[in-house]
Formats: C-alpha cells, structure tokens, sequence
C-alpha cells in the first residue's frame, strides 16, 4: 500500500481484516508477535495504514447494507427490521452516502415581481 511493510506488519494487517475481524490481539497473534510485544508497539506505526483499510473495507462491504434495505423493501414485515434498516442506514452514512439535506428549487423564469409596497397612512 502507501508504504513499505514488513512481513509480520503485513500478516497482521491481513489477520486484522480477515480471521481475527478487528481483534488486535487476536491478529498480532496470528501475525506470529511474540507475546511480550505490547498491542500498541505494534498498531501505532500502522495506524495510517489501517485508517486506509478500513475506509477500503467500508466501501467494499456497501453493497451488503444497500441489499440489506432492499430486502427489507422486499420483505417489509419480518422481524428485526428495524435494527436492520438502522444498521444499514449508519453503515452507508459512514461510507459516504448520505441522504441529502437540501432542497433544491428551479424556476423557467428566474424573475420573482412582488406586489407593490403600500404605506402604512394609505
């Protein structure tokens, strides 16, 4: 990626998104540290990297949130959708799409003519 790893920096970072999902210790463990190497020794020179991943990883897995509310679309009463629609709502404003906030107003003619000012003695 952006830079030069070492071989167990690289099978950490593997373990860390794929068996141990997430769990630093668990894949600083399956990266082969030995167990006197602090967690912290070893996420702190790859926390720029694992930043980088972890937006990558974010947008790989949107697809799963937009056919999550597609089911739910689908399958309207089942249980649980609620949460699920929740879930994948969160996932994919963290990913970037959000629902937008704005309105948007056009006219054919750009030109507004208000009525003409009356004073107060009239």
């Amino acid at each position: 990626m952006s830079k030069n790893l070492t071989e167990k920096q690289s099978m950490f970072l593997e373990a860390l998104f794929g068996p141990a999902k997430g769990n630093y210790v668990l894949a600083k463990q399956i990266a082969g540290y030995a167990e006197t190497v602090a967690t912290s020794q070893v996420v702190e020179p790859l926390r720029d990297e694992i930043a980088l991943r972890t937006r990558n990883f974010i947008s790989e897995n949107g697809p799963k949130a937009v056919w999550a509310m597609m089911d739910i679309m689908e399958n309207p009463t089942d249980l649980g959708n609620k949460e699920k629609m929740a879930v994948a709502k969160d996932f994919l404003d963290r990913a970037g799409f959000k629902a937008s906030d704005k309105v948007e107003v056009s006219s054919s003619s750009p030109l507004f003519i208000l009525p003409e000012k009356k004073s107060k003695d009239a």
